[in-house]
């Protein structure tokens, strides 16, 4: 073979998909490339009829709205000109560096396709396609005891919701339920739900206090119930009810009544995982308890990660608990100081508050109080509530924020006016400590309390971001210190030094950079929701975020997520602390390979957004 050939040769033998060629294929395959070299600023590509492979050099690929859509690098394969697979419409670009391409024919590559099943598979699915392939072989369970855990609650009614409108008597509500053998009913008006009543209701508001049944239902029900999504998995669903003390909820879909489960329901679906401790941490009647009810944690995250959960999900399962716990010390902080002086709600931050928690993560917690508040007279209990809640996690294996960002904080323990004017400034006024702050308290959620006073505190989070172009360019620039570990030529840029050489940080630069692009698209456009992936949704199809990209961002999260859980599920089974630096040889070549296509769809995400909020005209 002439030199030329066989460097060719060489070349392609490294690299997916030519890889799974054989020998004999390879050898042919040089004889059949052509050599284009572009300038830079030339358009791509240069010709129809064509699959293109960089050969040195770099591609920017634009869709019709001229929004960055894929970096080519070296060895980076090309083929929409093909047509083998339904693509999405980003097929112009232009070439930003001087780069050489090796070009094979349309009807070369489909023969190729034909030799060898391994080869088209690379041709026959998109890269979208492909990643959820991975996430799904990374994820294949057979444990249908956690299986039950990750059911929908939407999956379990069964039966059109029964209602009864406002105004209808206590007896003929009665008689319905009776009727309908159901032990509740929900109360409409104007379409609206406005009330439930059980059986229970029935028993002790109307027939213990001697009602005749002639009042309307409207005096005994429960007003305004608490309703839960369809999509909320029942663990979940358990755990609310569990903590709560519901045993009945309404469910919703898009905002449309659809039905009603019962803990019963719930109970029976989850047989003897209880609803990932949940249970036991009602039951705790000491801080020690709930400390040995913690200690079956990685356990659950072992049996999770062995079923093949998704990393949302587990994130979900953990975050859940956490917040059992510490409603659960709340109580028993309550219990033994007293009524709180004023009204409050505990807030979580950080991973808990996006629900996406791993085993055992550092608490980031604060207090929000009524304006009632009164330092001098007050804080001295809060103080007290703090340091019990707080002391109590870090003995449960969440331990302190190195950070400070805790309840027993001053700080962070302080009335709503005072919290507003916090966000206030940090909005108005962007400093480098506020940026450092936003990933926990741009990601706030109350766990128990009063629940309505966190309300207008996030009205105003969401008005004031929205409005200030100059602080999202700061949360942007911010965003761009975590970075994807790719560098040249679509390597791995891996840590260096310390005992975590040679290794991936998924956590800061895989996981971290899509939750900070997630909370600048929800702040840009006021979406309420916390949790990365609901974000993701709320935004997707807006002016700042595509269907297309918002789907490619949730699966790289996803798989990347996915592989931490993994690797953390192995070193707790070898009785290594859990972490989230990955050796690329733990790794297969297709794990690799895909891990590199998720690294790529982040770094042209956090390029397109630098541009979009004028992050990169920051002084």
């Amino acid at each position: 073979m002439e030199v030329e050939l066989l460097e060719i040769r060489q070349f392609l033998e490294q690299r997916n998909p030519f890889v799974y060629l054989s020998d004999e294929l390879l050898n042919e395959l040089p004889a059949d490339i052509e050599i284009r070299y572009l300038r830079r600023g030339s358009g791509f590509p240069p010709k129809d009829g064509f699959m293109y492979i960089v050969r040195s050099g770099a591609i920017e690929i634009y869709d019709d709205d001229d929004e960055l859509c894929e970096k080519l690098g070296e060895g980076d394969v090309y083929s929409v000109s093909c047509q083998l697979v339904n693509l999405s419409q980003c097929a112009r670009g232009e070439a930003t560096e001087d780069t050489l391409l090796y070009m094979l024919t349309c009807a070369r590559l489909k023969a190729l396709c034909r030799a060898s099943p391994a080869f088209s598979e690379h041709f026959s699915s998109s890269v979208k396609e492909r990643l959820k392939a991975a996430i799904n072989t990374i994820q294949e369970s057979d444990d249908p005891s956690v299986a039950t855990m990750m059911i929908e609650v939407g999956s379990l009614i069964r039966k059109q919701p029964i209602t009864v409108e406002s105004g209808m008597t206590i007896r003929q509500t009665a008689a319905l339920m009776s009727n309908k053998d159901v032990s509740s009913v929900m109360v409409m008006q104007n379409d609206e739900l406005v009330g439930l009543v059980t059986d229970r209701d029935l028993r002790k508001r109307c027939v213990a206090i001697g009602l005749t049944g002639a009042e309307p239902i409207d005096q005994i029900m429960t007003l305004d119930p608490k309703t839960i999504e369809a999509s909320t998995l029942t663990a979940q669903a358990l755990m609310t009810m569990t903590r709560s003390r519901f045993h009945h909820l309404p469910v919703t879909q898009n905002g449309k009544l659809i039905g009603m489960i019962t803990a019963t329901d719930l109970a029976n679906q989850q047989s003897a995982n209880s609803a990932y401790l949940a249970a036991d941490v009602r039951k705790a009647k000491t801080v020690a308890d709930l400390v040995d009810v913690s200690k079956r944690l990685p356990n659950l995250h072992l049996r999770l990660a062995a079923a093949s959960v998704t990393a949302r999900h587990i994130g979900e399962a953990v975050s859940c608990l956490t917040d059992s716990i510490t409603g659960r010390l709340l109580q028993m902080a309550e219990d033994e100081l007293g009524p709180p002086p004023v009204a409050y709600v505990w807030m979580a931050g950080g991973s808990q508050a996006r629900h996406e928690q791993s085993s055992h993560s550092d608490q980031d917690n604060a207090l929000l109080l009524a304006d009632e508040f009164d330092k001098a007279q007050h804080d001295t209990y809060f103080e007290s509530l703090a340091k019990f809640v707080s002391d109590g996690l870090n003995a449960c294996g969440f331990v302190y924020c190195p950070g400070n960002a805790m309840a027993t904080n001053p700080e962070w323990r302080q009335p709503l006016k005072v919290w507003q004017g916090y966000f206030t400034r940090w909005i108005e006024s962007p400093t480098p400590m506020s940026m450092m702050l936003s990933s926990i308290f741009f990601d706030l959620r109350p766990v128990t309390g009063k629940t309505e006073l966190f309300t207008p505190l996030q009205k105003l989070i969401l008005k004031k971001s929205q409005e200030n172009r100059i602080f999202l360019a700061y949360m942007m620039a911010n965003a761009m210190q975590h970075r994807p570990p790719l560098g040249f030529f679509r390597q791995f840029v891996l840590e260096r030094g310390g005992e975590h050489d040679d290794t991936l940080d998924l956590k800061h630069r895989g996981i971290v950079p899509i939750t900070d692009i997630a909370r600048l698209l929800a702040l840009s456009l006021g979406k309420e929701p916390v949790n990365t992936v609901e974000r993701l949704r709320a935004c997707a199809g807006s002016e700042v975020l595509s269907s297309d990209m918002a789907e490619n961002l949730e699966d790289a999260l996803e798989f990347i997520a996915s592989l931490r859980i993994r690797h953390q599920a192995d070193q707790i089974r070898k009785g290594k602390p859990a972490d989230n630096y990955v050796p690329p040889r733990e790794l297969s070549e297709l794990e690799r390979e895909h891990l590199k296509h998720a690294f790529r769809v982040i770094q042209t995400m956090q390029e397109s957004m630098v541009k979009r909020f004028g992050a990169d005209k920051l002084g």
